[in-house]
């Protein structure tokens, strides 16, 4: 559990932002420390130091449903107006105030993305994707060609506009006044977002192991300063993680069709000799067979969503405990991923019933869950790490992964 601030609230800012900083923690953790010595990369100790003192930082979320719904409601307010061209502003109101509220050692993190860029690249991929649509739609002389080149492009571009995307947010990402940065190569993109995903396509044992590779390339692409990220997992995990979701959906399905064909056995039973044909069957009948249907069709639908979300939790856990970061840096994550399936599930019900309303409480509630679970332990001092420059990012894999809906687990 988080433990409570030594000091004081601080107050609020004028705009309602991150409220109570966390304090920190420094409890001992051997393991840590004997897995950070000099032998795994820590300079400057001897081999016969004493093992240096492990200090733990909690992740504490400020934020509140209604401070979020206030932001919510006039970014969904002004997209409409302005028929989406808001969209890049409300994209990074809602990041500013997640961030802004994400509080580590004393410290919120800051998002800094420029909606101008943003725009620029949201209007060049819907250009491209609405010339795509009109083809589709209209099959105009020559669409084909069209839908091909566009397709092609997008086949070609695909591991490019990820590695933008990751670049993006890395940089516009902030911590104690320094920036993130995401250094992965562009050949190791089109390994991971192109042969790998190939690969998965036509044996789907592979997609585990695309699964595995794209993670591995995201944490290990991340630059804090000048002290670089480490995978420090395997590719078994993702496997075991895979069976279970396909397994879990294959027992859903098998279920069904049990129940499905006990429901028609118990219907064959009935005397039916007297119908004459299908017209004959009472109306309470026909819509009993409906609703029969439609439940099915709902708890396999539940089961499938469920099933795969457990797989994204259950990576999620997976990935935060494995990452480092220079050496002196690791994550720990300590939430159930069967809780997080609950949470999900139960938030996409709130928002399907309140008609999206619900749609702040839902993502505040999930950060509130998380947040918490989530530590970041160190053997050094996190104000220790040095700036790095970098070059300004293009927004156009940001916008592209946003438009197409493109979930890079990042």
């Amino acid at each position: 559990m988080t433990e409570e601030p030594d000091f004081p609230p601080s107050a609020p800012d004028e705009q309602g932002g991150p409220g109570t900083p966390p304090g920190r923690s420094t409890p001992p953790l051997p393991d840590l420390a004997a897995d950070l010595t000099p032998a795994a990369g820590v300079a400057g100790l001897a081999p016969s130091a004493p093992l240096p003192q492990v200090q733990t930082f909690a992740l504490t979320f400020t934020g509140t449903s209604a401070e979020f719904f206030r932001i919510w409601i006039v970014n969904v307010a002004l997209s409409v107006v302005t028929l989406g061209l808001y969209t890049p502003w409300a994209r990074v109101r809602t990041r500013q105030y997640f961030f802004g509220n994400t509080w580590v050692d004393g410290h919120n993190f800051e998002y800094t993305a420029n909606p101008w860029a943003l725009l620029r690249g949201y209007l060049l991929v819907a250009a491209l994707f609405g010339t795509y649509n009109a083809a589709m739609q209209f099959q105009f002389q020559g669409w084909e060609w069209v839908v091909g080149i566009v397709v092609g492009l997008f086949v070609l571009l695909y591991p490019w506009l990820v590695r933008q995307s990751l670049r993006f947010l890395a940089r516009s990402t902030v911590h104690r006044g320094l920036h993130f940065s995401f250094q992965g190569s562009l050949g190791q993109a089109y390994v991971t977002y192109g042969l790998a995903n190939v690969a998965a396509g036509f044996v789907g044992l592979a997609l585990p192991w695309a699964w595995f590779m794209q993670r591995r390339y995201q944490v290990e692409g991340v630059h804090y300063g000048q002290a670089s990220g480490r995978f420090r997992g395997d590719v078994g995990p993702f496997f075991i993680f895979g069976l279970t979701g396909l397994g879990l959906t294959l027992g859903g399905v098998i279920l069904l069709l049990g129940l499905g064909l006990l429901g028609f056995g118990l219907f064959s039973a009935l005397d039916l000799g007297s119908l004459a044909d299908w017209d004959d069957l009472s109306a309470a009948s026909m819509t009993g067979i409906v609703a029969a249907l439609a439940t099915a069709y709902l708890v396999f639908l539940l089961v499938y969503l469920g099933a795969w979300q457990y797989v994204r939790a259950a990576t999620m856990k997976y990935v935060l405990n494995n990452v480092e970061l220079g050496g002196v840096v690791r994550l720990g994550a300590t939430f159930s991923p069967w809780r997080l399936v609950w949470i999900t599930l139960s938030n996409t019900a709130a928002q399907l019933l309140t008609l999206g309303l619900l749609t702040p409480w839902a993502a505040v509630r999930r950060m509130n869950y998380l947040a918490p679970h989530i530590q970041v332990r160190a053997i050094a001092d996190l104000d220790d790490f040095t700036a790095e420059m970098g070059q300004q990012e293009s927004a156009l894999g940001e916008a592209a992964t946003e438009l197409l809906d493109i979930n890079l687990g990042f």
